[in-house]
C-alpha cells in the first residue's frame, strides 16, 4: 500500500521545515558515535571510579571489549506503574552477563504522580518535571561509559523526558523498557459515576475513597487510556519499545521474558556488534509521524500535544499544531477506550491490541512502514504479538482480525473517519480540542463566558449553585509561564453535573486537561497565554464566546475586543511552597504551549 498522500505531505513539511535543526543534529551525532566505545577514552582513574562496586563484573568492564548497558531508572514505590521496577536493576544485570555484556544503574530520575497531585499545588511543578527528567538523565549518562541505555518509565512526563535524554544522546541506542498496566479494577465508567455522585454531594468521602480504591488498586499504569498508557503506546509506534511490549502485565512471566529480551536487543544494537542503532536516527520525522498517527487513531491524551512537539526538538525535528490537525483528519479513530469508551487497557490488548491496529494503519499506507526501530528494519515487527511457547518468547502473526468491535475496529470501519483532535484558531488564539469523547451536537458550543483565575474558584462556584445557564468557563492564567500549567481535570466531574443538567458547558483555558479529560468541550493550551498578555487576559465576564471544533475556531463577539487593554494577575501564590521557588527560572525561560512548553530545549 501506497503511503497515504497527506501523511506524505505533512511528513515532507516537517522535513523541510526541520532542514537545518536535524542537519546539524545528525552532525554532532555521527561526530560523538565516530569516537568509538566511550570507555576507551576515560583515564584509568576515571574509570577505576565507575568501576569500583561492580563485583563479578569489574574484570569485564576494565578491560572495555564488551557492552556496558546503562540503566536510567524512574523507579519509586509510591507511582504504581513505577513500583514493579525496583527488582529490573537486578534482572537486568544478570541478562546482560548471559548475554556476554555488563549493565550499571546510571543513574535515576524524578518521577511524580499526577494523580496525586491532581487539584494540589504539587501539580504546578509536574510539567516541568519533564525537563527535570530530562535533566537528570542527562547527568546519568554524563559518565560516557555506557554503549547503549536502557529506560524505565512509563506515566506522563517521565517519557516524554527520557526520550529528550534519549535524543540528547543520540548516538547510542536506546530501548525502552515498559513495566505494563495493573489488571482491570473496578470499571472506569462506575468510577466516574461516584465522582459525579460526591460532586453533588449524593455520597460522601468514603463511598469515594472506596471507589478510587478498588480502580486503582495494585502494581502497574492506571487502566484508563490517560498520557501514561498513551506514552506506551506512543514508544511502540515509534520503535523504541519491543514489539507487543506496551500492556503486558506486570509481575508475569511474559512481561520478565521481555525484560531480558529487552537487555539481549540492547547489546546487540550497540556500536560493538554489527547491527548499531543509535537513538538519534531512530528518532527522525517518519518516527514522529508514526506516533502522530497512534495518537489520532487510538484517541489518545492531549498532553502529548505538549511532549511530542518537545520530544522532536530534541532530536532536531521541529512539529507544529498543523501538523497535529492535518494528520487528525487522515488517521481514522479504531479504538474506544476509557474516556472515549468503556473499556480499559486491557481489554484492549485482548482486543488485538497495537499489533493488530498498527497492521490495519500500515494496510491502508497510513504509516512509514520503512521506520528503523530497536526490533529492526520497519514497522513491520510491530504487527506482531509476544508470546512464551514452550518457555521461549517468541513473536508470532497479531491477529488479522478484531476481537472485539466495541473496543476496536478495523481502518475501513472505524468509529469515527478522523482522530477527533482538532486545532483551534481564531481572535482568543491558538490551541486544541479533543472531541473523540465529546458528543457531536457539543462540538459547537456558543454562549457567554464567566472568567476565572484560579481552578478553586470554579469548583467554589460550583458548590454555591452559580452554573444555572449556559456557559463558557474560561480558567486563564494557568499558562506555562503562569503557574507551570498544571492540569485542570478536577473540574471534569463539576461540569460533566452541569452538562447533565441539561447545560452547554465548555472549558477554555490556557492550562491542560489530561488524557483522562473527557465529554465536555475543552479548548486548551491556548497561546499566547495570558500571562504573557495574550488574548484570553482581555477577555471580560459575560463576552459572547464560541468554540466551533467543527470549524476549528476558537473566537470572542466583542467589537472592541481588539482595543483593550490586557488584564494583569496577582501570580505571586504561584512562587512559594510545596518547592515551587525552585523553579522561577523554569517559568522565566519556557517556551510556548505550541512548541512544547520546555524549558531546556
Amino acid at each position: 500500500m501506497s503511503l497515504n498522500s497527506t501523511i506524505d505531505r505533512v511528513t515532507d513539511r516537517i522535513r523541510e521545515r526541520s532542514a537545518q535543526t536535524r542537519g546539524d543534529y545528525l552532525t554532532r551525532l555521527a561526530a560523538a558515535a565516530h569516537q568509538g566505545p566511550a570507555r576507551g577514552h576515560l583515564a584509568c582513574g576515571n574509570q577505576a571510579h565507575a568501576y569500583a562496586a561492580t563485583g563479578v563484573d569489574k574484570d569485564a568492564l576494565a578491560a572495555g571489549r564488551v557492552p556496558n548497558i546503562g540503566i536510567v531508572t524512574a523507579y519509586n514505590d509510591m507511582l504504581s506503574a513505577h513500583q514493579p521496577y525496583e527488582d529490573y536493576p537486578k534482572l537486568i544485570r544478570d541478562a546482560a552477563r548471559k548475554a556476554g555484556a555488563t549493565a550499571q544503574v546510571a543513574g535515576g530520575v524524578p518521577a511524580m504522580c499526577d494523580g496525586v497531585t491532581q487539584g494540589q499545588a504539587g501539580m504546578e511543578l509536574s510539567l516541568f518535571s519533564r525537563d527535570v527528567i530530562a535533566l537528570s538523565a542527562g547527568v546519568a549518562l554524563s559518565h560516557n561509559t555506557f554503549d547503549a541505555a536502557l529506560f524505565l518509565g512509563v506515566c506522563d512526563k517521565i517519557v516524554p523526558g527520557l526520550v529528550m535524554a534519549a535524543a540528547a544522546f543520540g548516538h547510542i541506542p536506546a530501548v525502552f523498557v515498559p513495566a505494563g498496566p495493573m489488571t482491570s479494577g473496578l470499571p472506569n465508567d462506575e468510577k466516574s459515576k461516584v465522582r459525579n455522585a460526591f460532586a453533588t454531594g449524593e455520597v460522601g468521602r468514603d463511598v469515594l475513597m472506596a471507589a478510587e480504591m478498588a480502580s486503582y488498586h495494585g502494581p502497574g499504569t492506571c487502566t484508563f487510556y490517560g498520557t501514561a498508557n498513551t506514552n506506551q503506546m506512543l514508544m511502540e509506534f515509534m520503535g523504541l519499545h519491543l514489539p507487543g511490549a506496551s500492556f503486558v502485565n506486570p509481575n508475569t512471566p511474559l512481561r520478565e521474558a521481555l525484560t531480558t529480551y529487552a537487555v539481549e536487543r540492547a547489546v546487540a544494537i550497540t556500536a560493538l556488534g554489527n547491527d548499531f542503532r543509535p537513538a538519534g536516527e531512530i528518532l527522525d520525522e517518519r518516527a514522529y509521524v508514526n506516533g502522530l498517527v497512534g495518537l489520532m487513531a487510538t484517541g489518545g491524551s492531549t498532553n502529548l500535544v505538549l511532549h511530542l512537539p518537545a520530544m522532536a526538538r530534541a532530536s532536531g525535528v521541529l512539529l507544529d499544531l498543523a501538523d497535529f490537525d492535518e494528520i487528525s483528519q487522515a488517521v481514522p479513530l479504531m479504538a474506544k477506550v476509557y474516556p472515549n469508551g468503556l473499556a480499559d487497557v486491557n481489554h484492549f490488548h485482548a482486543a488485538g491490541g497495537l499489533g493488530y491496529m498498527i497492521g490495519q494503519l500500515l494496510d491502508h499506507g497510513l504509516l512509514h512502514g520503512d521506520a528503523k526501530t530497536v526490533a529492526g528494519e520497519g514497522l513491520r515487527h510491530y504487527r506482531t504479538e509476544p508470546k512464551l511457547l514452550d518457555g521461549r518468547l517468541t513473536w508470532t502473526p497479531g491477529s488479522n482480525h478484531t476481537l472485539n468491535d466495541k473496543i476496536l475496529r478495523p481502518a475501513s470501519d472505524p468509529f469515527q473517519p478522523t482522530g477527533g483532535l482538532r486545532q483551534l484558531s481564531g481572535n482568543l488564539g491558538r490551541g486544541v480540542i479533543k472531541v473523540s469523547a465529546v458528543a457531536p451536537e457539543r462540538h459547537i458550543i456558543e454562549a457567554p463566558c464567566r472568567i476565572f483565575h484560579d481552578q478553586n474558584d470554579v469548583k467554589a462556584a460550583f458548590k454555591a449553585g452559580e452554573f444555572t445557564s449556559d456557559t463558557i468557563v474560561v480558567v486563564r492564567f494557568q499558562g506555562p509561564q503562569a503557574n507551570g500549567m498544571p492540569e485542570l481535570h478536577s473540574l471534569t466531574p463539576m461540569l460533566s453535573v452541569c452538562q447533565d443538567r441539561g447545560l452547554k458547558m465548555a472549558l477554555v483555558t490556557d492550562g491542560r486537561m489530561s488524557g483522562a479529560s473527557g465529554r465536555v468541550p475543552a479548548a486548551i493550551h491556548v497561546s499566547p497565554e495570558a500571562a504573557k498578555g495574550g488574548p484570553l487576559a482581555r477577555l471580560r465576564d459575560g463576552d459572547i464566546v464560541r468554540l466551533d471544533a467543527v470549524a476549528g475556531t476558537l473566537s470572542v463577539l466583542a467589537a472592541d475586543f481588539e482595543t483593550r487593554e490586557p488584564v494583569t494577575a496577582d501570580l505571586s501564590a504561584n512562587r512559594h511552597g510545596m518547592g515551587r521557588e525552585l523553579f522561577e527560572a523554569f517559568r522565566r525561560n519556557v517556551g510556548t504551549s505550541e512548541t512544547g512548553a520546555a524549558a531546556v530545549i
